[in-house]
């Protein structure tokens, strides 16, 4: 299921697209302040981000901005202002597409799936020092030499290496890659971690590192 952020901070709209999203099947997640945004977009990975301009805190615009110095997260541009300065610096900020409010639902919907049909046909690719990850693929290199992993081995690559110099605790990392939050007593996390620094990791070339009391920064 394709998950999608919506940011805005007008109530009646964001119900209104969390009702339809939600009926398309994709889920839905929401913030209506532009920091609170922009924090979410970067910690977790998202298909796409509805993204209004007018925000308070931060702008659309603003938050488009840097969320580009880290992520390619397609974004569509939601705003009542269609002059053509407003659209110019929405796509200059880095958004994907911009829609002037009002605007019909099926306008939107042929735009989310026009984008997130690119997206899916562009090929993936992560790098990391001497790491490379590819999305379509499902493999991973070292250098030259392909890492064979598994299905959550991969998930959990893929978060650390989006999320480089980023201190995950254990249950951030079971919730993440496992998608339930975590059993105090389990530790599904450690011996991941332990397979894959086996595959990854040899004499001084560390990747993965632990922090002691809380978990796992990759760097």
């Amino acid at each position: 299921m394709e998950k999608i952020l919506i940011v805005e901070d007008e109530k009646h709209m964001l119900d209104l697209l969390k009702l339809e999203l939600t009926h398309e099947n994709y889920e839905v997640e929401s913030a209506t302040a532009g920091d609170v945004a922009l924090t979410m977009a970067l910690e977790h990975d998202y298909d796409l981000i509805l993204l209004d301009l007018m925000l308070p805190k931060m702008n659309g615009v603003e938050v488009c901005r840097r969320l580009r110095l880290e992520k390619d997260t397609p974004v569509i541009m939601l705003t009542a202002r269609d002059s053509v300065m407003d659209k110019v610096n929405g796509l200059e900020s880095g958004a994907d597409d911009y829609l002037a409010k009002p605007f019909a639902m099926e306008e939107l919907f042929a735009r989310i799936h026009a984008i997130l049909r690119r997206k899916t046909n562009k090929i993936q690719m992560i790098t990391y020092r001497d790491l490379s990850l590819n999305y379509d693929s499902f493999q991973v290199w070292k250098g030259k030499e392909e890492i064979v992993l598994t299905t959550k081995e991969f998930q959990l690559l893929k978060l650390f290496m989006r999320n480089p110099n980023k201190v995950f605790s254990r249950d951030e990392l079971v919730e993440e890659v496992w998608g339930y939050e975590n059993d105090s007593e389990t530790n599904v996390v450690d011996v991941y971690i332990r397979h894959l620094r086996g595959k990854l990791e040899n004499g001084e070339d560390k990747y993965i590192h632990t922090v002691r009391g809380i978990g796992y920064r990759f760097q």
